[in-house]
């Protein structure tokens, strides 16, 4: 079992490293005082393996001593449980202008002290968590984006790209091109099965449509080449903090062609180790 305790200054991303943690696995709770670890702790140990990855938030809310973490660390490691540290922090100015864009009271302000004091207080307050922290990441220059690909890198499980969901969408061009979609590929240059009597009132998810469309040697040239492109994309897309791509696959009604390589593409996607879902948008219509 591993504990992850994510602390640091306010402002500085770790509500947001907590949701990317939640996104590749872990169990998260905000805002859990050090005292109440231990016995989080040993409930998760007592669970049987329900609570195998959690990551903790702790900050200046705890309203306790700092030193009570770096005691509680150890407790904690004493019943076998791997546990470790991520310490976020940020520039003074950034933290100062991301308050002003989210108009949010930093936690020491009701002292009626500026925020920047409030920023270099806090830095002293937490200097000694930030001592014993295994990870410490600086987002000053940090992305949303650049910040999940850190995590990723740092918590993701390796060999199986947890971090980017891909949802594989068949459609048809005359009922428009989904907003949502981030790639469009157009299969309108395949024969069509619409025009096959015993061929049109079925979908590509039928197997004789499906031999139909994979029967012409320029389905498979496609193939080929898109099969070689999303494998050269979706890692950059992972890199880049991309959490969900939707690939568009479109013909003319939606309900042959698209479909087809739709679902030859999600399998191969499956393949190659990455969360896939397959939708036909127009499949009914």
């Amino acid at each position: 079992m591993e504990i992850l305790i994510i602390s640091g200054l306010s402002g500085s991303g770790k509500s947001q490293a907590a949701s990317y943690l939640e996104d590749i696995g872990y169990y998260t709770v905000d805002n859990l005082p050090a005292e109440m670890m231990v016995k989080f702790a040993e409930f998760c140990v007592a669970s049987g393996g329900h609570y195998d990855k959690v990551a903790l938030v702790y900050d200046i809310r705890a309203g306790e001593p700092f030193t009570v973490l770096v005691e509680t660390l150890d407790r904690i490691r004493a019943i076998g449980v791997t546990c470790r540290m991520l310490f976020l922090e940020a520039s003074t100015s950034v933290i100062v202008n991301r308050y002003k864009e989210t108009r949010r009271i930093h936690p020491l302000a009701g002292n009626g002290q500026s925020i920047e004091k409030c920023i270099q207080q806090e830095r002293e307050m937490l200097s000694p968590i930030r001592d014993h922290a295994d990870f410490i990441i600086d987002s000053t220059s940090f992305s949303t984006a650049k910040l999940r690909s850190e995590l990723l890198n740092l918590f993701g499980a390796q060999g199986d790209h947890v971090g980017l969901h891909v949802n594989v969408l068949s459609f048809g061009f005359k009922h428009g091109i989904p907003i949502e979609a981030d790639l469009v590929f157009d299969v309108r240059f395949m024969p069509n099965p619409f025009y096959v009597a015993e061929l049109k009132r079925k979908t590509g998810l039928d197997k004789d449509v499906r031999d139909f469309v994979f029967s012409f040697q320029q389905t498979h040239d496609f193939m080929d080449q898109l099969e070689k492109m999303v494998s050269f994309l979706l890692p950059l897309y992972g890199e880049e903090g991309k959490s969900v791509l939707v690939i568009g696959i479109g013909c003319t009604g939606g309900h042959h062609r698209s479909v087809a390589v739709a679902h030859e593409l999600s399998e191969y996607i499956a393949r190659s180790g990455y969360q896939v879902t397959e939708n036909h948008r127009d499949i009914s219509r």
